[in-house]
């Protein structure tokens, strides 16, 4: 698979590297400048996980995850790991190609200071680059979110959706939209990607708040809202 996979990276252009197995890429990930990461679970001696959990202790490179787990708390598990986008085996090499452009798209732009989609009004006003809610503080141009005062390491996929939702509370987003906004038109997921993200983001924003703030809507996709939690006695 990663000799297909390969060839099918350097027909669109792309220079890859492969790493037989996890060591040799937690090796060649400090050793070479790769601008992002192919990453499958099954290893023959570190698992993705590992692999992906020891790249994130020093380096932002984004992470593509390949995956033949169905479970959502498999890939959630990823993603809380530092990955920046799965994808469920079997899939075809454009879909591939598709999810490796959109993320490196998204990367050049965030390093460029803005995000697509996202930054277009923030960035001619100081007071609509930094937005504040209850408990929630979400800084865009320095991509940087607090949920009372402490600081959250999202991925930027989960920055992304959050700061898109966040300048318009109350708008419904669907998933389509979602996916064309941050990922980019031509990506090729389907709308259970976002399902992920989303409960992803959630577990970071709300675990440890009083409020939650992205709502879902049944059977449309989600809309940014603060509400506060209620306790039953």
């Amino acid at each position: 698979m990663a000799s297909l996979l390969k060839r099918g990276l350097e027909e669109e252009g792309y220079a890859v590297d492969v790493a037989p197995t996890g060591a040799d890429a937690v090796w060649m990930a400090t050793e070479n400048a790769n601008d992002a990461v192919v990453l499958d679970l099954m290893l023959p001696d570190l698992d993705g996980f590992e692999v992906c959990r020891r790249i994130r202790a020093w380096s932002k490179t984004p992470i593509l995850m390949l995956t033949a787990r169905v479970s959502e708390e498999d890939r959630i598990e990823g993603l809380d790991l530092g990955a920046d986008d799965y994808l469920v085996k079997p899939f075809s090499p454009r879909e591939l190609v598709s999810r490796v452009r959109a993320i490196l798209r998204r990367v050049g732009s965030s390093e460029g200071g803005e995000v697509p989609g996202v930054f277009a009004s923030a960035s001619s006003s100081t007071a609509q680059a930094v937005l504040r809610f209850p408990g929630l503080t979400i800084d865009l141009p320095a991509r940087r979110v607090e949920i009372n005062g402490s600081e959250v390491a999202l991925t930027p996929t989960e920055f992304d959706l959050l700061a898109l939702l966040a300048q318009s509370p109350g708008r419904v987003f669907t998933r389509e939209i979602l996916m064309n906004k941050v990922w980019g038109y031509d990506y090729l997921g389907d709308g259970h990607t976002i399902d992920v993200h989303i409960s992803a983001l959630r577990k970071k924003i709300e675990a440890n708040s009083e409020q939650r703030y992205i709502t879902t809507v049944w059977r449309v996709g989600y809309r940014f809202e603060v509400k506060t939690r209620t306790t039953v006695p």
